[in-house]
This record gives C-alpha cells, structure tokens and sequence, in this order.
C-alpha cells in the first residue's frame, strides 16, 4: 500500500507532552527556540549554524506539514500541556514503509532540557509507531561525541547496536563517527533487542 493513503492520528499525548504534527504558524515560536537554543544545537544540527528568519523557520514548518501529509518525513512538535509552550522537535524519517523501519530524530530547546522530557517524547512516539505505524524496528542516529543525544536513546531502552565510523558528515562537513541506537519489536508484541 502506499503509504500517503495510511490513515493515523495526527497528535498523541504522553504524561506531560502534547506531540503533534507541524502545523502552519508554527514558524514564530520554532524560530523561538532554534534563537534560545542555538548555542547547544549548532554543534550538532546543520540548521542552527545559521540562524533562519521568522519567514525561514515558517516556510520550514509549512514544507514539513507537507512532507507529514505525504508521509515522506514524520516530524513532530512538542508542546506542554501545562501551557501549550512549545519545548522542540521530534518526529521519525528516514522512513522504509515495507519493513517498518523508522529512525527517530529530537532536539530540545534550551530552557526545557534536563527535565527528561525527550525521553518521555521518545517513549510515546515508540508506542504511537507500534500502535499506528506498523513499526518493527525503530532506530536512533546521533554523531558519536553527543553524549547528551546518545543518553536519551539508553535511558529509553534502546540498544547500542553499532558505531559507524567517519559514516556521516559532521555540521562542518568533516567525517565523524554515527552512534546506532535500536529497539526491535520482539515476537510477543514488546519492544526491546535480543541478546
């Protein structure tokens, strides 16, 4: 089936954390935390280097909005439900429909992070993929030196399953080595990895 026909919520909740699909107007508050944050994310993430516009950030947001609806590339916003506060950005890509592979990205603005929040974020899009996806393998990337990225996938039960060296390029375009995070859906419905 292709996939633009697969039919799923659009937004989910977990305790503290409404997730949703980006949505038009989205772009200002984005453009909010990419300014707060972009001391922490440009070491990582090729679009903190620069700083995009309020018009940037909103084009941004409508191009994902339209990826989501073709199911081309799943990113997610995530808000408090305590006060609709936008906290970052989350979503699966990279995504391979025909054997249920789904590779889970984040980032976290500034002022929310330390709160396990990203973790909480991580555990509700696993279920949300198992519940409505079909997901069977779901995996997290990061470049290896992001200590703080790689404790986020090990606090949600993911498996270091493999250091891929000099695999990808770094925000400066240099080789660096990509830290595989995984979790398998096992025979009885549970996600974990086999030992």
């Amino acid at each position: 089936m292709n996939p633009i026909l697969f039919d799923f919520p659009h937004e989910f909740q977990t305790d503290r954390l409404l997730i949703r699909c980006p949505l038009p107007g989205d772009g200002p508050m984005v453009h909010e935390a990419i300014v707060e944050s972009q001391e922490a994310l440009k070491k990582w993430l090729p679009f903190a280097v620069n700083l995009p516009s309020v018009e940037e950030s909103e084009e941004n947001v409508r191009r994902a909005h339209a990826k989501f609806l073709l199911r081309e590339d799943l990113r997610l916003h995530m808000f408090l439900k305590s006060s609709g506060r936008f906290v970052g950005s989350t979503g699966l890509h990279r995504m391979n429909w025909a054997v249920g592979r789904f590779e889970i990205g984040y980032w976290i603005r500034t002022s929310e992070s330390g709160q396990g929040l990203m973790t909480e974020a991580v555990h509700g899009i696993v279920q949300w993929a198992s519940d409505h996806l079909s997901a069977r393998r779901i995996e997290i990337r990061c470049d290896a030196r992001n200590l703080r990225s790689g404790q986020v996938a090990e606090r949600a039960g993911f498996y270091l399953e493999a250091v891929l060296r000099q695999s990808v390029p770094d925000v400066e375009g240099l080789p660096a080595d990509n830290s595989v995070y995984v979790k398998l859906r096992m025979p009885d419905g549970s996600w974990g990895y086999p030992s």
